[in-house]
């Protein structure tokens, strides 16, 4: 008897809930899979008002098929503590993919792994990736051998998609797209700074400038330690 596929999610405190919940959802429908949500010791993960329990060690966990990171304001936090950081390297070795949404991305560079490697990343934190040697990419899907990244929060569904696909089949892929009705249809183009009007992007530009400017200081010393 063939033992389950395991997908393992590592949280911390600040994480984009639906960085994770999005790709978690159409993970669990893969047949003979264990998606594993997972934190430092285990601790309750708070993102965004709502808290994630019941999460297992981090440490308890030997293995992965899949390591999917997902990202966050908090992956600046994450970025720094060096116990989360080799936890992500440690699984990656031991992964057939290694995977990642929006500033997940940050995560796995910090940890060594995209080095000259392309990468998807939220499109106000892309510029950052190549602080760790990777090759920043657009896509909303972006593919470099066993490595596949996600760009920014609900582009986790269309990344979960794509990894189904590779690891289920695209018919499975495609019948739990249809049994979670997700065709999205959304009623404004804002999604992308390249559809939104100039004064939406520049009010959400400006609302994130103050707190980028912070966490980009923070992760260029991070990453000049690591040089």
């Amino acid at each position: 008897m063939t033992r389950p596929l395991t997908i393992l999610m590592p949280l911390y405190p600040g994480v984009t809930h639906l960085d994770f919940t999005g790709p978690h959802q159409f993970f669990a429908l893969v047949p003979d899979t264990d998606v594993i949500v997972a934190s430092v010791d285990a601790r309750p993960v708070v993102a965004r008002g709502l808290t994630f329990s019941g999460l297992a060690d981090l440490a308890a966990i030997d293995s992965c098929d899949v390591l999917c990171v997902p990202g966050g304001v908090g992956c600046v936090e994450a970025i720094e503590d060096p116990v989360f950081v080799e936890h992500v390297r440690r699984l990656a070795t031991t992964a057939r993919y290694v995977t990642s949404v929006c500033t997940g991305s940050l995560i796995l560079g910090a940890a060594g792994l995209l080095v000259g490697r392309l990468a998807a990343c939220h499109w106000a934190w892309r510029d950052l990736l190549p602080l760790f040697g990777a090759v920043p990419d657009a896509g909303r899907v972006v593919r470099d051998g066993n490595l596949i990244t996600g760009g920014g929060v609900t582009a986790g569904i269309d990344f979960a998609l794509a990894v189904i696909a590779e690891i289920a089949g695209v018919e499975r892929a495609e019948s739990i797209q249809l049994a979670l009705e997700y065709a999205p249809s959304p009623p404004f183009t804002a999604g992308r700074p390249e559809t939104a009007s100039p004064a939406v992007l520049q009010a959400v530009t400006g609302s994130m400038a103050s707190g980028l400017s912070d966490y980009r200081a923070r992760l260029k010393r991070v990453a000049a330690r690591a040089a």
